[in-house]
């Protein structure tokens, strides 16, 4: 599986860009632009360059983590897909588009669409030292406006965007999506109760218009899940000291909170079973919240049963619990 932690050419590609900024500022306006969105705002807050690189430096490692983490679970669910044009829909900085190019070595061809004009010009900068994200074709322009002109791609991706736009914009950009999606179609939002709504909804109204659920959800039905309770998942990823001084943080690490709906055209061949949160290990047993296409249950592996009590010690939140074993060990 690949790693969550940015890829060497963009670790570089950043770090160069921090020559002669000023921490406390980047800080400061990073900590502008994160509340902003929080307070359910978009990349509007987002005008300068700096503002740009402060928010790439800030949000970029944790938003690739998460693509990263559900690029992953797709993998697992269809090992045999190998898609070789993308579609980065609200691109922003391109993270989802480094996040695609390390995840499937079969893309070739890299279409980014986004409104904001610094972020674009920062995503075309960033790749310039890259093999593969060299020249990619990025469109500015707003969502649906842009994406009607696209083409359409084997994988279509929107990464922390759908917030962005209005509820009644949403449908619309999500049959849009859709249409442009020869495969795959990735949604990934922040793991809040909102975020979670979002993506249920556009969950209920694609699988209406034919698409099958790959991951994370083991059905095409229902989410059997009740408030409070909402389908969400955490990444881990390292931060670099830059970083730290941005967050203003002391941590070496920080987790992201994403959800995340993976779409297909034809219906997958196994659909796994999900942990829906980290399992409890006692010296008696190990206790999993398991997502099934019979509902959720909490499986028990008592400690008397040595096997089983094994396999259960290695499940992780997040991960595909596949019939008769626990999920990949790479």
């Amino acid at each position: 599986m690949t790693a969550p932690d940015l890829p060497a050419e963009l670790k570089a590609a950043l770090d160069a860009r921090l020559h002669g900024l000023s921490r406390t500022d980047a800080a400061a306006r990073a900590a502008v632009i994160s509340r902003t969105y929080r307070d359910g705002g978009g990349s509007g807050a987002i005008r300068s360059e700096t503002d740009a690189l402060a928010y790439a430096l800030a949000r970029m490692p944790a938003t690739y983590a998460a693509v990263i983490a559900s690029l992953n679970a797709v993998r697992e669910i269809t090992p045999g897909f190998a898609p070789k044009s993308l579609l980065d829909v609200g691109a922003g900085p391109g993270t989802a588009s480094w996040a695609a190019a390390e995840s499937f070595p079969s893309l070739q061809s890299f279409s980014l669409l986004d409104a904001n004009p610094v972020l674009r010009a920062l995503a075309l900068d960033l790749g310039r030292g890259s093999t593969r994200l060299r020249d990619p074709n990025y469109q500015r322009g707003e969502a649906r406006a842009a994406l009607a002109e696209a083409e359409a791609a084997d994988l279509v991706v929107a990464s922390y965007m759908i917030g962005e736009i209005s509820e009644s914009e949403r449908s619309a950009l999500a049959a849009l999506m859709w249409a442009k999606t020869r495969d795959t179609l990735l949604i990934v939002e922040p793991g809040t109760p909102a975020g979670y709504a979002r993506i249920m909804t556009l969950r209920k109204q694609l699988i209406a218009s034919g698409a099958h659920v790959a991951a994370p959800c083991p059905h095409d039905g229902q989410c059997p899940l009740l408030a409070p309770d909402w389908c969400h998942f955490t990444q881990r990823l390292p931060r670099s000291r830059a970083h730290k001084q941005l967050k203003s943080a002391e941590l070496p690490y920080e987790d992201e909170k994403f959800s995340y709906l993976a779409l297909t055209r034809a219906p997958v061949a196994r659909h796994p079973a999900r942990v829906l949160a980290q399992p409890d290990a006692t010296k008696v047993a190990v206790t999993a919240k398991l997502c099934t296409d019979r509902g959720v249950i909490s499986a028990v592996a008592p400690r008397r049963d040595k096997a089983a009590y094994a396999r259960f010690r290695r499940y992780n939140w997040g991960d595909a619990v596949f019939e008769g074993g626990p999920p990949s060990a790479e």
